[in-house]
């Protein structure tokens, strides 16, 4: 008996010993099907990105068969930006987002000019060429977009690209953290984050920064794999994705593992109406959501009023 309760005991105290651990080491939380802590699912997303940053496009381009791109523009014509508009994107490192809304902001000014000078007949030679002058140097009207991501890689090929792409004007690049953003409150009409959220560890503290950063009246747009509807789609869609997302990863990437938690993250992501309540939760109003190809991505759009 004297030995079974030193066994007990002891059972406890290593049950104990094990629980202080884990507080010392945080949280609880997944990254794909594994339990890690939060430090740990932080440290391991960032090396995936690292990892992944110089083929990140092309791995794009064959994940999607190039859809990607179409989803993208949709998000954009779904934001329908106006010149002025002062857009943040976050985890938005390759610049994808960026460059649309800036060709975007760029096409409505170019109607704008020529409606007004369509309303001006008489106007001379001189002035119509001083117009086009004057929009060729003010082409997107005070717009700006500000790129945001955690990952210093992803910023630096973003940044690449749009030196090779020639974007320069209303474009800035900033390291920082979807969790804990490094602007003042109040401060942007619209807020993206586009195949990014559901690599944040903590969902819930990226929604409150993107409130808290959005102006009165401002706009949330989230572009994200979600959860698809049709049952058949959803058997063959597992297949491919679990099948043959992880073996492009490593025949163009050499990195099977990286695709393979890019996979496993989709599928812990919340469901379309669980992701629509956790937006609400943040305080944004008019919340709703699009489902793009099934479901198999979903656009959430939520309003700071």
């Amino acid at each position: 008996p004297g030995r079974a309760l030193l066994a007990r005991r002891g059972g406890a105290l290593r049950a104990l010993c094990g629980s202080v651990r884990g507080l010392a080491a945080g949280p609880e939380t997944h990254f794909g099907f594994q339990t890690v802590t939060e430090a740990e699912r932080r440290e391991k997303i960032y090396q995936v990105f690292e990892s992944v940053a110089k083929k990140y496009d092309v791995m794009n381009d064959s994940m999607t068969l190039g859809i990607h791109r179409v989803w993208k523009d949709i998000l954009i014509h779904k934001m329908n930006p106006s010149p002025g508009t002062l857009l943040l994107d976050v985890a938005g490192g390759t610049g994808d987002i960026a460059f649309r809304f800036i060709n975007y902001v760029r096409s409505a000014r170019e109607r704008q000019l020529q409606r007004r000078l369509k309303h001006h007949q008489n106007l001379s030679w001189q002035e119509i060429s001083e117009s086009y002058q004057e929009d060729k140097f003010k082409s997107l009207g005070d717009s700006q977009v500000v790129v945001c991501d955690i990952n210093k890689e992803m910023l630096k090929v973003g940044k690449q690209k749009a030196q090779h792409l020639g974007y320069s004007e209303g474009l800035s690049w900033v390291l920082g953290n979807a969790e804990e953003l490094p602007f003042d409150d109040d401060k942007f009409d619209v807020y993206t984050i586009a195949f990014g959220i559901r690599n944040v560890t903590r969902i819930d503290l990226a929604l409150e920064e993107a409130y808290r950063v959005l102006k009165p009246g401002g706009r949330f747009l989230c572009l994200e794999f979600s959860h698809v509807s049709n049952p058949l789609l959803s058997r063959l869609y597992d297949l491919y994705s679990f099948q043959v997302i992880p073996v492009l990863g490593e025949v163009i990437a050499g990195d099977w593992k990286s695709y393979q938690y890019l996979v496993e993250s989709i599928r812990r992501f919340p469901p379309q109406e669980e992701l629509k309540a956790m937006i609400e939760d943040a305080g944004f109003l008019k919340v709703d959501y699009q489902n793009l190809n099934s479901g198999i991505v979903a656009i959430h759009s939520g309003f700071k009023l």
